[in-house]
């Protein structure tokens, strides 16, 4: 367990938060570290003053129970919009005073992950519990780009260290966009959702039934499969999202290794360079729905700064009381391109 969240839980069950009323706002500083080779200061200390200013203003905003003040903010209209629809779907804060951590040089910009945040439900508990991590990103001036939700610390540390199926940088990329489609669900962002499933993709879905055995006219449960078009699918998740007064979506585990070995989960077509299945098991906590399964994603990275999605399987993590096997997860074998 990440050392901070479980402080926050030991903080907890011993009664050291015992209300809101408890939390001062509190301003943050940032401090970014660089590799070797890179060499400017300037861009460095703008990003972290300009992040600083962003995580002071949700201090100060959960603390007084207030909307986002966006006026004079450095983020782009993107990041802006992003982090307003976080907000309007659960308040949070950052609860160190100074937060530390890499910073990814990409020819386009820049990044820093593992920002901790601390979840504030008003009213009922916010889905896996109270601590999330957050990710930023920067343009090349230094202006926040995009404020998101991220993959838990040792879930992105598996994405960062795997072996050699795809660069630093387009590996990133992919980590960076299945942050914002993880984000987009507990966003409730069918806008994003409609722009990065392409027209044509396929949308799987596994439910598990009692099929009927011959044998003493048993059940025997199984895995049945449904198919739905992109719009079809967009038209139920919008029903979702409006039955659900929250989402918190989670992707917790990658699965145990690519299909040739290298980067955990993560998998190129050897026809189509362009083309990535990601394996991923995800946890959905909703306000009035929970499950815990499989998904596949087939990336298209052609257009590198808007890639689509053309399949998107589900699959349930337990069948029967015994998990899903390995073998009959989705992966980018079972879809010809």
């Amino acid at each position: 367990m990440n050392m901070k969240k479980l402080l926050f839980t030991c903080l907890l069950l011993a009664g050291g938060i015992t209300g809101m009323e408890e939390i001062n706002a509190q301003s943050v500083s940032v401090t970014m570290t660089t590799d070797r080779g890179f060499d400017n200061p300037a861009i460095i200390e703008r990003m972290q003053q300009n992040l600083s200013k962003v995580l002071t203003e949700i201090n100060a905003a959960q603390k007084e129970n207030r909307h986002l003040n966006m006026v004079g903010l450095p983020l782009n209209d993107f990041a802006a919009k992003s982090l307003s629809m976080l907000w309007a779907n659960v308040h949070f804060y950052c609860d160190d005073e100074e937060v530390v951590d890499r910073c990814w040089v990409f020819e386009d910009g820049y990044m820093l992950r593992r920002i901790p945040l601390i979840i504030t439900p008003q009213g009922e508990q916010f889905g896996s519990g109270a601590y999330q991590e957050a990710v930023a990103e920067f343009d090349r001036n230094g202006i926040v780009k995009d404020f998101r939700f991220g993959f838990d610390a040792q879930l992105s540390e598996s994405m960062e260290r795997c072996g050699p199926v795809v660069e630093l940088e387009r590996r990133m990329k992919i980590l960076s966009y299945c942050d914002r489609f993880r984000t987009a669900y507990n966003t409730k962002d069918l806008d994003f959702l409609q722009q990065v499933f392409s027209d044509d993709a396929l949308i799987i879905t596994g439910k598990v039934i009692n099929a009927k055995s011959g044998e003493k006219n048993t059940s025997i449960p199984k895995v049945i499969y449904e198919s739905q078009t992109k719009q079809q699918y967009l038209n139920n998740l919008q029903r979702a999202f409006l039955r659900n007064k929250w989402i918190d979506v989670k992707f917790s585990q990658i699965g145990d290794s690519g299909e040739t070995g290298g980067c955990p989960g993560i998998t190129r077509s050897s026809e189509n360079p362009d083309m990535y299945g990601v394996r991923l098991r995800q946890e959905w906590n909703s306000s009035n729905y929970s499950d815990v399964g499989y998904i596949f994603l087939l990336w298209d990275f052609k257009d590198e700064n808007s890639p689509v999605i053309h399949v998107r399987t589900w699959q349930p993590e337990w069948v029967g009381g015994e998990k899903l096997p390995d073998e009959e997860i989705f992966t980018l074998s079972d879809f010809n391109l």
